[in-house]
């Protein structure tokens, strides 16, 4: 295989990959998303009693608040939300 043809070859195949983990972002995003909507409407008070349970929550809530409010709010918009304003 000549050379240019090589690296034609490898343009493509980085194209493919690029374009693979721009997909897998945007699903990350959109499952983010969904999870800080989850989160920011959940009942505390109507969880499960159950140790595990409030594990998870409070897992997936610490994990959310370790986001950049920038990413955040990427994943809000994937997803067609609104931040709150603090209040």
């Amino acid at each position: 295989m000549p050379p240019h043809a090589m690296k034609q070859e490898e343009v493509r195949l980085l194209r493919e990959e690029i374009e693979m983990l721009m997909t897998q972002r945007r699903h990350l995003l959109q499952v983010t998303g969904a999870a800080a909507v989850f989160v920011a409407n959940l009942d505390t008070e109507s969880l499960p009693d159950d140790a595990d349970t409030i594990d998870a929550a409070e897992m997936l809530a610490e994990q959310l608040n370790l986001l950049s409010e920038e990413t955040l709010k990427e994943a809000l918009d994937s997803v067609r939300a609104e931040l709150d304003p603090v209040q």
